[in-house]
């Protein structure tokens, strides 16, 4: 099958149309606010590939804060200089593509709707749809074969997300990272033991927060303030509405920046987290009875995400997404395709919190009942 380029697209319409479907996806996309280039991003982006003796690879680093306690007054400070330790870790790269083709020049005739302005707008909502989705489950340690309701993708085919060069490094909340609230205090997480009281309240804010600075889960840091994001369903968010306490610990949390896009639509408490719900959480709604959580498979669950610094290293090497339109069919269909070549990875590094075991960096994961 051969392919015609059309021929009043020329080269400046194309880049136009690329930056319209990246204007959409960017307006769609729930992570664009926790995007950046620095170590002080929830989601840390890497554009360029670092040289090393492997090749030129996409890698996310680390280094440690420093531990010793320093040399006290005249001593000798020589052969006692603490070494900077760090880690870096490699993010796997692929490429994902769609498209959409018209029926035909008949159809296309007849239609009330332009083709290539609903492409547009489909193309790039479907990408940002994708991109939330992978993020979501890359987070929670959920692999690709799922859909974040917990119900099974339709896998095996050219469309099968789980043969993502990155897919393979998706791995399960670390054991000092992962918890669940029992309804009154912070255990640990083990979906088999869920059962209906696990409910969220404030207290498990507290403590939460308290558990992520006691093992090293580093804070972003905002206008000189230390801040965690509290990402979870929109129905463990209504319980925590139905708690007093919560209400309480927002009516004396002040005023909040207006400045920084990570505060845009957030709910902020007096401990410095902003609470985001998303409909996208992983839970376990799609999922038959007997294959939920809890001792007999019969509870709904979800998994929120506590986020700070660096939970997600995200390799975009091209930068913005590559366009095509063409014709097929002896030019009777047109068609256009979005592609995109990035890696997601949730850094892993060895924590001096933890008795050196390797642990999520940036991430806590917290089991709740739906």
């Amino acid at each position: 099958m051969s392919y015609t380029a059309l021929g009043a697209q020329l080269p400046e319409q194309q880049r136009a149309w690329v930056k319209d479907s990246l204007r959409v996806f960017r307006e769609n996309f729930f992570f664009q606010k926790f995007t950046g280039t620095s170590d002080n991003s929830i989601v840390q982006v890497v554009n360029e590939l670092k040289r090393t003796a492997n090749g030129d690879r996409a890698m996310i680093g680390l280094v440690q804060e420093i531990k010793g306690a320093g040399i006290v007054g005249d001593n000798d400070i020589d052969d006692r200089r603490e070494a900077l330790e760090s880690s870096w870790v490699e993010i796997r790269c692929d490429q994902l593509r769609q498209g959409v083709s018209s029926k035909g020049r008949v159809d296309d005739q007849r239609s009330v709707y332009d083709f290539r302005k609903e492409s547009r707008d489909k193309l790039g909502y479907w990408r940002a749809r994708m991109m939330e989705e992978l993020c979501l489950l890359t987070l929670s340690g959920i692999s690709y074969s799922k859909n974040t309701d917990g119900s099974t993708r339709l896998v095996g085919g050219q469309d099968d997300p789980t043969t993502l060069a990155f897919a393979a490094d998706v791995t399960a909340p670390s054991a000092n990272r992962h918890f669940a609230f029992n309804g009154t205090s912070l255990v640990a997480g083990d979906t088999s033991t869920v059962t209906t009281s696990y409910v969220p309240k404030y207290g498990m804010i507290v403590d939460a927060m308290a558990e992520s600075k006691t093992r090293g889960v580093k804070s972003l840091m905002i206008d000189g303030k230390e801040h965690m994001v509290y990402l979870c369903h929109p129905k463990t968010f209504a319980r925590l509405k139905k708690d007093s306490d919560f209400r309480d610990a927002i009516i004396w949390a002040g005023e909040r920046s207006t400045k920084n896009p990570v505060f845009t639509g957030g709910t902020v408490t007096m401990d410095g987290l902003i609470i985001y719900p998303n409909t996208r959480v992983y839970n376990t709604s799609g999922l038959a009875s007997g294959s939920k959580w809890g001792s007999g498979g019969t509870v709904d669950g979800t998994r929120s995400l506590l986020l700070g610094a660096q939970a997600l290293g995200y390799a975009d090497l091209w930068g913005s997404a590559k366009w095509f339109e063409g014709k097929s069919d002896d030019d009777a269909k047109n068609i256009i395709s979005i592609a995109a070549y990035f890696g997601l990875l949730k850094p892993k590094f060895t924590s001096r919190f933890d008795a050196d075991a390797v642990e999520d960096f940036g991430v806590m994961a917290l089991d709740l009942t739906l």
